[in-house]
């Protein structure tokens, strides 16, 4: 009976403690440490080589004639194509655009499940502009401990300035990013004059505003919480790694029993990690990775640098946190040499196939797609007309999409109406009524409207097919388009 009631007090105790916790706790805030080593070289080359592109592309020129845009890579939104050196995407190509999106996702998960989570850690913008965000951090308020202190500290005028100048150099950057976005929708050097003098377009300040806002917020203030809370992709990764995947990792089988070591101290019957919690002071999500694989971990490596300056210093062996595989943790947890790598499983495998087949059909679609398309709209109001001689005619719109850098010539060929006769209304139309030719400028849509007139005797009861062809200049068919001609019931 005691016992029974020992239980039901600790139930209620159980549960006021659970009533007492908060529904919403505030934020801890991280003070990552600077560490130097080879992972952080890499990084700082990777935020280099990254941003440089980001900012440096929008600037670049490709002459491709008069009239046309001499930006490099462009997004015309006004003229609905893309401009990618002497590539043009146009509307009715936005397939090339999803492909790439797909390959992006695969090219993603195959990394991912090679190794772990080296997007996160090294090339998402998050990561990039953080680190960027951080580095001006520390050289206004100086390292971790300096910038804890400041933190606790009154606010003063000195204060005040750091903080102050802190934030704009954030504001700077992300004004910066913000405008270099918007650069690749519009033409870079007369947007970016319009912008000082106050005649750019309203959208153009807004989505700099919005962009400037957004990243003052998520590199400044957010930081690591939009890799926990805000991004899906932590949570879709642990589906994508097994044994085989290389993360960042600790080896609890040769650090515990853990422990603080004095020189001179001997290193039997204890591990290698002397609990200098450098890893921890380090790591800009603020985990600890003795505690194993967490949603909190980017991958970002830092870790594995503050540990091996620490084994260096206390003249261990290094990686004591290094990039392994879980099969060989366990093999050397065991006593067994480590686990060979197999980069070549089923999982890479699958990923690499679907990777090369949608870059196969890519580059197909890319290779067979042509100059030249036509579209063609038949007037249904009315369905025919006839004519005073008892012609029955009927109208329809054409459109020739020119996607050549030189304006192109072609003759309309109809196929399905022996009889037929063809009329054009159009001002870019050359020629005699014989032989007209339709002048499409280049890179353009030339838009016609055509007449098929056919003897009453040669009109079709009902609807029959029609075939219109364009033909180059070479006699050469260059697109087509099926159409109907609609003619009186009898």
């Amino acid at each position: 009976m005691g016992v029974r009631l020992q239980h039901d007090d600790d139930a209620v105790s159980l549960r006021q403690q659970k009533a007492e916790l908060p529904l919403y706790v505030s934020r801890i805030k991280v003070y990552p440490r600077a560490v130097g080593g080879k992972w952080r070289r890499i990084k700082w080359s990777v935020l280099v080589l990254l941003l440089g592109l980001y900012y440096a592309v929008p600037w670049l020129r490709w002459d491709r004639g008069p009239g046309a845009p001499s930006q490099a890579i462009l997004i015309d939104l006004d003229g609905r194509r893309g401009w990618f050196f002497d590539v043009v995407i146009w509307p009715q190509e936005v397939y090339f655009v999803t492909g790439i999106l797909i390959l992006a996702a695969f090219g993603l998960f195959l990394a991912t499940s090679l190794f772990g989570r080296v997007w996160c850690g090294f090339t998402c913008p998050q990561t990039v502009w953080t680190d960027l965000f951080m580095l001006v951090e520390r050289l206004i308020e100086g390292d971790r401990n300096q910038r804890m202190r400041l933190d606790r500290a009154p606010l003063t005028a000195g204060k005040a300035a750091r903080k102050t100048l802190k934030h704009a150099a954030w504001l700077i950057i992300a004004a910066a990013t913000g405008g270099a976005w918007v650069f690749y929708f519009v033409d870079a050097p007369s947007t970016l004059g319009k912008l000082f003098n106050g005649t750019a377009s309203l959208e153009v300040y807004f989505f700099i505003g919005l962009l400037t806002a957004t990243t003052y917020t998520l590199a400044g203030w957010a930081r690591e919480q939009v890799c926990t809370y805000m991004c899906p992709w932590p949570r879709f990764q642990a589906a994508m790694l097994d044994e085989q995947s290389l993360i960042v990792t600790y080896q609890k089988w040769r650090g515990e029993p853990r422990g603080k070591h004095k020189a001179g101290q001997s290193w039997d019957n204890r591990g290698d990690c002397v609990d200098c919690s450098l890893c921890v002071a380090v790591c800009p999500t603020g985990i600890d990775i003795r505690d194993g694989q967490q949603i909190e971990c980017i991958g970002c490596s830092l870790c594995v640098d503050a540990c091996t300056q620490t084994m260096e210093k206390v003249g261990r062996p290094t990686g004591l946190i290094r990039w392994d595989t879980l099969a060989s943790q366990q093999a050397k947890e065991k006593g067994l040499p480590g686990a060979r790598w197999k980069p070549v499983r089923a999982r890479t495998l699958l990923y690499g196939l679907l990777l090369g087949v949608v870059a196969a059909v890519m580059l197909g679609a890319f290779l067979l797609r042509t100059e030249t398309e036509l579209t063609v709209q038949r007037d249904r109001s009315p369905n025919f007309v006839r004519l005073s001689n008892g012609d029955i005619r009927n109208s329809y719109t054409i459109k020739i999409l020119n996607k050549r850098q030189d304006e192109q010539r072609f003759t309309l060929a109809l196929a399905g109406l022996p009889a037929a006769r063809l009329g054009f209304i159009g001002a870019e139309i050359e020629g005699d009524a014989a032989t007209p030719r339709l002048l499409v400028h280049a890179d353009s849509v030339g838009t016609f409207r055509i007449f098929v007139t056919v003897p009453p005797a040669a009109a079709p009861a009902g609807s029959r097919a029609l075939e219109f062809s364009v033909l180059g200049t070479d006699g050469r068919r260059r697109a087509s388009h099926d159409a109907v001609f609609v003619g009186p019931e009898r």
